[in-house]
């Protein structure tokens, strides 16, 4: 397995799981206007554990750039969301 790439995967990886965790929340009775808060939260702490845990080829070598790493990768979940919503109208 080539792990040269692996680092790029990883800010996919958690884009997919805050995707995931928001799709598992919108079927809570919690407000759907949380739902970018959440899934950047979330993805900043991923973001974070993805550089702590040393990633191959993690695009962040500091906490603060982890962190908006995992922040934007956040907020792309709810990105795609709108994408897949809009484009079924």
């Amino acid at each position: 397995m080539d792990f040269a790439s692996f680092g790029i995967a990883s800010v996919a990886c958690i884009t997919v799981i805050c995707y995931l965790a928001a799709t598992t929340i919108k079927q809570t009775p919690l407000a759907n206007k949380w739902l970018p808060t959440l899934c950047g939260a979330l993805g900043g702490v991923l973001g974070l554990a993805a550089m702590y845990l040393s990633v191959p080829d993690f695009p962040a070598g500091d906490p603060l750039t982890a962190l908006a790493v995992g922040i934007v990768s956040g907020l792309a979940a709810t990105g795609a969301d709108q994408i897949v919503k809009q484009a079924s109208k």
